[in-house]
């Protein structure tokens, strides 16, 4: 699974609510294949819009080892106590800043088998449900922190992007030339023996 990364149009648009009728074996199958991609990553939440589906819905996996998966979820309470936390995100790796949120949080979702869940979490879990729930709005980490760092990262991954669409240009060029070498060393092979 390839999750979608800063500069990515995706990750800026505001996701679609799940349908009931879509609360089936596909997306659990695909949320399963979130949280094995997510692990792999040594991440610790991912949302719809990273995994490449603009739909609201969210994985979890904070420190208490309890796969938690939020459709359509709805922050309905946070409290008036903030903490400061270093985050990261998967789709901007390498980037991490300071952010200021509210300490605890009340949620209301529905679990992948389609059942309504209401949880209050604080600490690293409340965190992490923050984080995810700002990707269902195409808001990122860095939106919520400094200003001047947001502006340098969005433009060190706008530069990575074009050099990584320049390579894959270079690379697509170069198997044209080589490709378009083996049709003609096989016409003249063919015109010989003809």
């Amino acid at each position: 699974m390839k999750v979608v990364k800063l500069g990515e149009e995706l990750l800026r648009k505001k996701a679609e609510p799940v349908l009931q009728e879509e609360i089936n074996d596909d997306l659990r199958a695909f949320i399963d294949e979130m949280f094995d991609a997510m692990i792999e990553l040594d991440g610790v939440g991912l949302a719809g819009p990273q995994a490449g589906i603009g739909k609201r819905f969210f994985i979890v996996l904070a420190d208490d080892d309890v796969r938690r998966v939020f459709i359509n979820p709805q922050i309905i309470s946070t409290s008036k106590e903030l903490c400061d936390f270093e985050e990261g995100c998967l789709s901007i790796p390498k980037t991490y800043e300071s952010i200021t949120r509210p300490a605890k949080v009340t949620i209301q979702a529905f679990n992948e088998k389609g059942k309504p869940f209401t949880i209050e979490a604080e600490g690293l879990l409340a965190r992490i449900i923050q984080h995810e729930y700002d990707h269902l709005d195409g808001i990122l980490f860095i939106d919520r922190g400094d200003k001047e760092f947001a502006e340098k990262t969005e433009r060190q991954f706008k530069k990575r992007a074009e050099k990584e669409q320049q390579r894959q240009r270079e690379k697509r060029e170069k198997e044209r030339k080589i490709a378009d070498k083996k049709a003609m060393q096989k016409a003249k092979k063919n015109a010989k023996t003809h």
